[in-house]
């Protein structure tokens, strides 16, 4: 059973986790040879990634206010479509994940961190319990 002290922990961990990813994106920010030593990112981005002409901190700013799709994943399941014609109020949809399982938090259908729910001001929310490193992320975009 955890007590107040566990979720002081595990919200102290998750700020670490945090502070961990903030600080690796710094050094790999300002490292010109971390972000040089991915060519598709050199070729598609080559203002950010410091190959061409201006200066790469500047230029990082023209995409930081872009909007994006994020979705926290509560399970998925498939049904055959004459189920789904057979759906009312108050049907009940079996999802392939466990209750209390961590729920995935994808950015434009892209993985970068789990977390479970919580419940502030009677909305819904997520706390992050994992996040994806950004070298871990760019790892699988190349892979993908």
């Amino acid at each position: 059973m955890a007590t107040d002290n566990d979720a002081g922990d595990t919200t102290a961990s998750a700020d670490d986790d945090w502070a961990a990813a903030i600080a690796e994106q710094k050094s790999a920010a300002a490292t010109p040879t971390a972000v040089e030593t991915s060519d598709d990112a050199s070729r598609l981005f080559p203002k950010l990634s410091g190959t061409g002409p201006g200066d790469a901190r500047n230029d990082i700013d023209l995409i930081l206010d872009i909007p994006v799709q994020l979705t926290v994943e509560l399970g998925r399941t498939r049904i055959p479509i004459k189920h789904i014609l057979q759906l009312a109020q108050g049907s009940v949809i079996e999802l392939d994940a466990l209750a209390g399982e961590p729920m995935d938090v994808l950015v434009n259908g892209c993985l970068i961190a789990q977390g479970e729910v919580v419940v502030v001001n009677d909305k819904f929310g997520i706390r992050l319990t994992d996040v994806v490193t950004p070298s871990e992320r760019m790892r699988r975009l190349n892979r993908g």
